[in-house]
């Protein structure tokens, strides 16, 4: 495990040679991912490790990329979907056209759960899904729809216990141990880098998902990126957090109206 005093270190010099300010992210969470990739490159000093950083940055490169993947999987926390499905979507479905921002979509399951939900309830020839990471590697999984296939049991299961009553492959093709899933869900998405740290609103949604993202960042961070949402979100649209995060602390609570069971919250004026 790397050093606080080397970890301070290196935030304060990938800001000084790059311009990525890691300031803001929480200090437990980014040590872990630090150490973890110093361990996993076979680093033996912090001084080297620190100079590859500087002096490489195809290098540093992939510590970003090490760093910024969270991890995530299809139709998680199945209870969530349900709501979406029964309670949100119909509300959604009376408008002409539906935006969603999926924020910090890694390698994309969750943009692709949400096509399969919208495709069921009738709306997805309506609605366009932005997807948005600031991990370049990441999104071009995300792009490709492509899956292990060993994930996809527990996937269906997930889908299934989220309200599914579809045949669950058939939304995708099985080929050497991966799944592609099918052409028509992604044809609706598109996929760009954007950083919640510093980049801006570019649009306005009726929907926003940012789930186990914020728990990165500190209550400063945490409270920039919910204005930022507050920004990009429409009246009587909806914002949904992870299963630990919340808005509670970073806007008026008065301008939202909670969901009961999930963290997902009605934009009201």
């Amino acid at each position: 495990m790397i050093e606080d005093i080397e970890l301070e270190a290196l935030i304060n010099d990938v800001y000084e040679y790059y311009g990525f300010d890691f300031g803001s992210y929480s200090r437990a969470s980014l040590k872990r991912r630090v150490s973890r990739v110093y361990v996993l490159d076979g680093f033996k000093h912090f001084h080297e490790f620190l100079s590859k950083v500087r002096t490489d940055p195809e290098y540093y490169k992939r510590m970003i990329d090490e760093i910024t993947v969270n991890v995530t999987e299809m139709f998680r926390d199945p209870s969530f979907y349900q709501v979406l499905r029964k309670e949100i979507l119909p509300l959604l479905g009376t408008k002409p056209f539906i935006r969603i921002w999926h924020a910090g979509c890694s390698t994309g399951e969750e943009v692709y759960s949400m096509a399969i939900l919208l495709k069921e309830a009738g709306l997805l020839h309506k609605s366009i899904l932005y997807a948005t990471d600031i991990n370049a590697a990441v999104l071009e999984t995300a792009k490709s729809g492509i899956f292990p296939l060993r994930m996809i049991k527990d996937y269906a299961d997930n889908y299934r216990d989220s309200g599914g009553e579809e045949d669950f492959s058939n939304y995708y093709i099985a080929n050497y141990g991966f799944a592609k899933f099918n052409e028509d869900l992604a044809e609706k998405m598109v996929f760009s880098q954007h950083n919640l740290v510093s980049d801006t609103s570019f649009n306005e949604f009726d929907l926003i998902l940012c789930r186990n993202v914020l728990i990165y960042f500190d209550n400063n961070l945490q409270k920039r990126v919910v204005n930022l949402f507050d920004d990009s979100l429409a009246v009587l649209g909806f914002l949904a957090l992870g299963t630990k995060e919340t808005i509670k602390y970073s806007i008026s609570q008065s301008k939202y109206k909670q969901f009961e069971k999930e963290k997902i919250w009605r934009k009201i004026k």
